[in-house]
């Protein structure tokens, strides 16, 4: 029996990932701060912003299994507002949770990875990471920053069996929308601010299932040879291509008109 561990797993694409796995025959172990353990899944109580709390869940992972085959770190949350009146303190909270959490995850479990060598590392990053929203310039740079450390972290852990990816997943209809951090301080100067966020959440709540990204993690931890990254949904692979063949300076243009 193979054995998952995941972070942010108590909802949304996290739990849709966890149920997947579990129903796939793995053990799966869940490390959040609000979840239960339940249909096979255990969780664990874990605040990855804290990276005691991180090695303390891992350590209990491995009292119970002999090792751990795949992380997922996946807990995040997301703020809006313009970047002016963005408190510096609620940018870097953005980015101790979006990114900081997944270092501190992947510094747990590795020490266990090299051991047993072998193992995987994937990531939840965004479609954002590459192609950044306007009013959400905080969140797109920690995705951004999770997409540069995967590739780099790849290179660092390949001779020990070790295989890292990161999935971007384009719009999906989860809690995450509600749970978003907005702040409309800079509303009244930047006039479109409250139509763009109002825009992005109506995407995101038509956008696809939560189970559609838990099968592409799937795939992404247990096919044989797997890219380092995938792009969730057809029509974000067809903006990603496009980001990459047009010119920036279009692009981005073109996203302004989109907010």
């Amino acid at each position: 029996m193979k054995t998952l561990v995941i972070t942010g797993g108590s909802s949304g694409i996290g739990l849709a990932t966890a149920m997947l796995f579990s129903d796939k025959g793995w053990r799966v172990f869940e490390l959040s701060r609000h979840g239960e353990s339940h249909d096979g899944i255990t969780h664990l109580d874990c605040d990855v912003v804290q990276p005691e709390s991180v090695r303390q869940a891992v350590a209990e992972v491995l009292r119970q299994v002999d090792g751990i085959d795949v992380l997922i770190s996946n807990a995040g949350y997301g703020i809006s507002g313009a970047v002016e009146f963005t408190a510096p303190e609620d940018a870097k909270r953005q980015m101790d949770v979006n990114f900081f959490g997944a270092v501190h995850a992947v510094q747990a479990v590795l020490p266990a990875m090299r051991a047993q060598r072998g193992g995987r590392i994937l990531f939840t990053s965004s479609v954002a990471a590459v192609l950044p929203v306007p009013y959400q310039a905080f969140y797109s740079a920690s995705k951004a920053a999770i997409n540069a450390m995967a590739l780099a972290l790849a290179n660092e852990v390949r001779a020990f069996g070790i295989r890292v990816g990161y999935l971007m997943p384009g719009d999906v209809a989860t809690g995450f929308t509600a749970a978003r951090d907005k702040s409309d301080k800079g509303a009244t100067v930047y006039q479109n601010e409250t139509k763009a966020i109002a825009a992005m959440e109506r995407d995101e709540q038509n956008g696809m299932r939560p189970e559609q990204m838990a099968a592409m993690f799937y795939k992404m931890a247990t096919r044989p040879n797997p890219s380092p990254y995938y792009v969730g949904g057809l029509t974000y692979k067809v903006f990603c291509l496009l980001n990459r063949l047009l010119p920036t300076r279009f692009v981005n243009w073109v996203e302004g008109i989109m907010y």
